[in-house]
């Protein structure tokens, strides 16, 4: 089952989403017997059927109940939310005997600890008899031998030995997989809880806290921070087990050899405060690790949601250098914790044969007496090769806990960190207005410049309210401080009523398109219908292959910029709510379109005729409909009232109107006109039908993401293999050989030495040899530790080159994919490639590689030993492997199988890695074929029988395209939605390739020369305005190519340097990511900016101007047609008075150019652009003008 957080605003609890049929089945793990759960033959039938086919989720139960995340969450969040209380309780009561009080934060430990007590103590006591079974085997071995010495001839105590030790193991296989399976479960859950309450804490964030944090850093925090606490979780109980097992060891040894075992624990002692002084050493190089990390999580982030912009600005190499130079810091200190890693291993392998040859020593030197027999030789070496796992563990585990502390300290920072403010609005508020200001003044922070100065405003019930005013008047942000996403300074805010609002910019799901506009609600079919009809979807129903089942890819990327903004209209419509923010949500769609949209959904007759409506618009043909006008500027409610009251009293609106041709002032002047909406839905069906259909274009379905099956492909391995380096393979294989054959023969010798001991007829021969065989058992130990040494640090060298060669690659591959591919593939996935993927790659797949070949190799060498002692053993080997996989008796083998699927799992990372590699690229950047350096001279742009469609598979896109421009000529490009105006725009920069014909620019067919030498040439301000993190004077100049003064100039012509000025850190200026602290007209005028410094010879604008008011928008358009007076220029635009004054409008329909003419020839054809003239309100009168 799936869980998520309610609506904000909602309540603290969770609710249940049911999944599909598939969910239902019931978990057999819920009747199965006691015999069936401690075998878990309950989950035969998923082995058996996971060995016939690959599993799917429908072959797969439902979550026992207490295991899901609708449970787990919500009793986290109540434990965390109580820790929160106690630790502001604790200091306030500390805060009233002591004026300085150091702030401590809640603890997430604490809150882990609270909810999953219970279980983690049902753990440890699993792991308590596990270990003491684990003790058990020893001492029967040890009575084995005694009774072998003293009874040749055996007897039935013999099989009784043989069948206790038996029992005993069997016993702690059992035991010890209910340890593993409860112990992974909860580290599970715990990783669940955590990441539910980062999500909901992510959607509280205030606005301080969103710039602290970045969707990346957020990101990084779900994926590898909740990744770490899970893994030490998983490990957390070798913190109190190894030292149990290290003092049983030690307290058994003692019976063997007395005090000699002293020596041991105080080879023990001494090196605790060097693996403290590594441990720390750890935890610095574990900060700086993420640090490095989260910088370039969040640079990826922006380039993949950037990536249009950098396609087409050829801006990918440079952005690739900088994720590099990241990427080489984090390396740097991944290089310095693999050699302290070196050191670690030299400690942990040396730490038991020190411990084991101090005590021999020592045993040898307290009575010159001390012989070793057979049984004080085997039983002391199976418990000090007991004592080697928990002395390999409990380092590695408490370095394991100095990383996961850093990890709590960033989790603890991101819950701990400031949310929006309740008390910043009133929302229980009951009078007699909707809304209400009074003399309230916001800012984005508590200590930041108020955007919005001493409001003073009541909204009625029910009222239709325009906010208007210039770019950067804080129209959107009334709308923000109404919603409480801004800090209060000063006054009252009340808000009666529950609230929709409709964002400037579209959010659209990746999910189907009646899943977009549902949003949760439930189904009401007669309204629904209505939503649509209203919202004017019903055409694009028809059209859509699967109708409101269409999946709708990230970020709408399949639909129009005019259809996402109807989709998030019908979504605030549906909900039903009282109040309606609507943010400029005509701004995309055509004219026509937005009378409709006015008509039957906001205005006096529409669906929301009841509902206060408040609505930011650009478009003041609108405002006689108006029940209130709130006009802005600067921050302050300039002026309000109704129409005429400020038509009468003002000449504010007045001015306004003044941006308009006289045509559009008189049309303003009197009552919006109401279009037959007949004729509306006839229209927009025409052109529905006469653009091509999501089959013929950009038909969509969102790509899921690959899952593997089968067993990982040895070609995955040998990928990681020559990436790590041949070199260091055979040197890391030679290493581990080394290792282990040292290994064996130090048993091989001890074996040999009570042999000989056992013969020995006189002490004196006996105290003779003893020195010489106690020097050569401690040559050998050093040997090991160097063959060690030397593997962890070639593994080290080995495993960075993977690192960095892999990683290479895939930044490399993923830049050079088509934009097509970015579109269809959520950015979540790409992402995870290079956190979650990577972190496995960096930090874990080269150690489990080295636990198993380690395993691997001891076990050969065992088999090998005890073969070369008694032949008829090898006869044995392969029963004895069939029963161990049946019952898993071995603890050797139990280990070498799970490094062995462990491998297995995680190579998956390195498959999804590599799995970009063979797909399809875009043409190289750069080509032996290179255009002139002052190429394009005259702008000259010919399509000659140009086609192209998206895919292989679909329709063309455009057809038969055939026109040429002349040398700065101005060129209009009109057409209704999806007529194909951005698609010929793409196939200018080849981000959509040809199917046929050729473009001609300056004489070079674009399709020979590379993409930057292609892209790098030509100038676009494109649709969305995209910037990046970062400060003002990067966004504008990324690759530092300009001075201050020619930025300070294009500021100027943008009509953007007052406001630069008047920041406090000028063209320093941080700009938080997606540009959230600059409105959307702010960000298109910086991106006007950017491109007036990119000056080329041709320049595209793709509606650039939709989210700026009119007058800005005609200042503009008068800088663009000045410092662009000698370059040629291609125009898309939905308001069609800023192609008016073009020297040629080409019009598409379907793909197909209808026609290409002066505007005035067209008006008197009297053909499509006419039409669109009419629906637009621009006679010929003002065309002509």
């Amino acid at each position: 089952m799936f869980s998520c957080p309610r609506r904000w605003g909602a309540g603290s609890g969770y609710e249940r989403v049911p999944a599909g049929p598939e969910a239902q089945k019931c978990n057999p793990e819920k009747n199965a017997s006691f015999f069936s759960r401690m075998t878990y033959s309950w989950f035969s039938r998923v082995i058996v059927l996971g060995y016939k086919k690959p599993l799917e989720r429908e072959d797969l139960c439902e979550l026992h109940e207490s295991d899901s995340s609708y449970i787990v969450c919500p009793i986290f969040e109540k434990q965390w939310r109580k820790e929160v209380l106690r630790t502001q309780e604790r200091q306030e009561v500390k805060a009233s005997f002591s004026k300085e009080t150091h702030a401590r934060k809640p603890s997430l430990v604490y809150a882990l600890w609270n909810t999953f007590k219970f279980v983690l103590i049902q753990v440890a006591l699993f792991k308590v008899f596990a270990d003491i079974l684990a003790f058990t085997s020893p001492l029967i071995m040890k009575q084995m031998i005694v009774f072998c010495e003293h009874h040749p001839d055996f007897g039935w105590s013999g099989y009784g030995y043989a069948l206790a030790l038996f029992v005993v193991v069997f016993l702690q296989t059992l035991i010890l997989q209910q340890y593993q399976r409860f112990n992974m479960l909860t580290s599970a859950k715990i990783k669940t809880a955590v990441i539910g309450l980062l999500y909901k804490k992510a959607l509280l964030l205030s606005n301080v806290s969103r710039k602290k944090f970045s969707t990346g850093e957020i990101t990084n925090l779900m994926s590898a921070d909740a990744q770490q606490l899970m893994d030490l979780t998983a490990n957390l109980s070798l913190l109190w087990s190894a030292p149990f097992q290290i003092l049983m060891a030690i307290s058994l040894l003692w019976q063997e050899l007395g005090p000699a075992v002293l020596a041991g624990v105080a080879v023990l002692v001494f090196v605790i405060p060097v693996n403290a002084l590594v441990a720390t050493r750890v935890k610095k190089l574990k900060k700086s690790q993420t640090k490095n990390k989260d910088k370039q999580i969040k640079l990826l982030n922006e380039i993949l949601h950037g990536i249009k912009i950098l396609k087409l600005y050829a801006w990918e190499s440079s952005y690739q250098k900088k994720i590099i130079k990241i990427r080489e810091q984090e390396l740097e200190v991944q290089k310095s914790a693999g050699y302290l890693a070196v050191f670690s291993m030299l400690t942990l392998t040396c730490i038991p044969f020190l411990v084991s040859l101090a005590t021999f020593g020592i045993y040898f030197l307290l009575d010159e007496g001390n012989i070793l027999t057979a049984t004080k030789v085997f039983t002391s070496m199976s418990l000090f090769n007991i004592l080697r796992l928990p002395l390999f563990d409990l380092p590695m585990v408490i370095s394991a806990v100095v990383q996961t502390r850093v990890s709590l300290d960033r989790l603890e920072d991101f819950l701990n960190t400031e949310e929006l403010h309740p008390q910043n609005i009133e929302t229980n508020y009951i009078g007699d207005h909707a809304i209400g200001f009074t003399n309230a003044s916001f800012s984005w922070d508590k200590t930041g410049v108020p955007v919005l100065k001493n409001l003073n405003i009541k909204i009625p019930e029910g009222a239709l309210v325009a906010v208007v005013g210039p770019v950067g008047s804080g129209k959107s942000s009334v709308l923000s401080a109404i919603l409480g996403e801004m800090e209060k300074l000063t006054g009252v805010v009340q808000r009666k009523g529950s609230v929709a609002y409709v964002a400037q910019q579209a959010w659209i799901q990746n999910c189907i398109l009646q899943e977009n506009i549902l949003f949760g609600s439930i189904m009401q079919k007669q309204f629904y219908e209505r939503v649509l009809e209203a919202c004017a979807l019903l055409p694009d129903l028809e059209q859509l292959p699967n109708g409101d089942q269409t999946e709708i890819g990230e970020r709408g990327v399949n639909i129009s910029g005019g259809q996402k903004h109807r989709v998030s209209l019908a979504r605030a419509v549906y909900s039903g709510a009282d109040i309606y923010l609507l943010d400029d949500p005509f701004a995309a769609v055509d004219v026509h379109v937005g009378k409709q949209l006015f008509e039957k959904v906001i205005g006096s007759s529409g669906i929301l005729k009841n509902k206060t409506r408040i609505l930011v618009t650009h478009n003041l043909t609108l405002l006689p409909e108006m029940d209130l006008i709130v006009v802005m500027e600067s921050g302050r409610v300039a002026h309000m009232g109704t129409y005429h009251e400020l038509l009468s009293k003002t000449r504010n609106l007045t001015n306004l109107l003044q941006a308009f041709s006289e045509q559009e002032k008189a049309h303003a002047l009197k009552r919006v006109s109401v279009i037959n909406s007949r004729t509306i839905l006839k229209d927009q069906i025409v052109e529905q039908n006469d653009r091509p259909s999501l089959n013929q274009g950009k038909q969509f379905s969102m790509k899921k993401e690959k899952i593997p099956v089968g067993g990982v492909k040895f070609s995955i391995i040998l990928k990681y293999l020559q990436a790590f380096g041949w070199l260091w393979v055979w040197l890391s294989v030679a290493a581990y050989l080394g290792q282990n054959l040292v290994g064996v023969a130090q048993n091989l010798w001890l074996s040999a030495w009570v042999k000989e001991a056992k013969h020995m007829n006189e002490f004196t021969e006996w105290k003779q040899i003893r020195s010489n065989k106690l020097n050569i058992y401690g040559l050998l130990g050093l040997m090991q530790g160097f063959f060690v040494c030397s593997g962890a640090y070639i593994l080290t060298r080995g495993s960075l080159a993977a690192s960095r060669t892999l990683h290479t690659q895939l930044l490399d591959n993923v830049l050079h994919l088509p934009l097509r591919f970015f579109e269809i593939n959520p950015i979540g996935q790409i992402i995870n490639r290079f956190a979650k993927d990577m972190f496995i790659i960096d930090i874990r797949f080269h150690y489990y590689l080295r636990n198993w070949v380690n395993c691997t190799l001891d076990v050969i060498g065992t088999v090998l030993v005890i073969g070369g002692a008694l032949p008829l053993f090898i006869l044995g080997v392969i029963p004895l492997m069939f029963l161990y996989l049946t019952i898993q008796i071995t603890q050797s083998l139990n280990f070498w199988v799970r490094k062995a699927c462990e491998i297995e799992t995680n190579a998956v990372s390195i498959e999804r890695v590599c799995e970009y590699e063979n797909m399809d690229k875009e043409a190289p950047w750069i080509m032996s074929k290179r255009p002139p350096s002052q190429w394009p001279e005259k702008g000259i742009v010919e399509f000659i029988n140009y086609q192209a469609r998206y895919r292989d598979d679909l329709g063309l896109a455009l057809r038969d395209i055939t026109f040429q421009t002349h040398g700065e000529e101005k060129i209009g490009i009109v057409g209704r939605t999806g007529a194909g105006k951005s698609t010929l725009s793409n196939c200018l920069f080849r981000i959509v390739e040809r199917s046929g014909g050729k473009i001609i620019i300056d004489g070079i067919d674009i399709s020979t020369i590379g993409l930057h030498d292609l892209r790098g040439r030509l100038n676009i301000i494109p649709q969305d305005p995209v910037l990046f993190s970062g400060t003002l004077q990067m966004n504008l100049d990324p690759l530092d190519k300009y001075s201050d003064r020619e930025l300070w100039e294009v500021l100027e012509l943008c009509h953007l340097k007052d406001f630069v000025q008047s920041l406090p850190k000028k063209l320093l200026h941080e700009i938080s990511e997606g540009g959230e602290n600059l409105s959307v007209g702010q960000r298109q005028l910086v991106c006007l900016a950017r491109a007036l410094l990119r000056k080329t010879k041709i320049l595209i604008l793709d509606e650039a101007t939709a989210s700026i008011d009119f007058e800005t928008d005609t200042l503009v358009q008068t800088t663009i047609r000045k410092e662009f007076s000698d370059c040629t220029i291609l125009t898309i635009a939905h308001r069609l008075h800023s192609i008016i004054d073009s020297d040629r409008v080409l019009v598409l329909d379907s793909g197909r150019i209808t026609e290409f003419e002066t505007p005035q020839n067209l008006i008197c054809q009297k053909g499509l652009f006419f039409e669109m003239l009419t629906e637009a309100g621009i006679t010929q009168d003002s065309v002509t003008k």
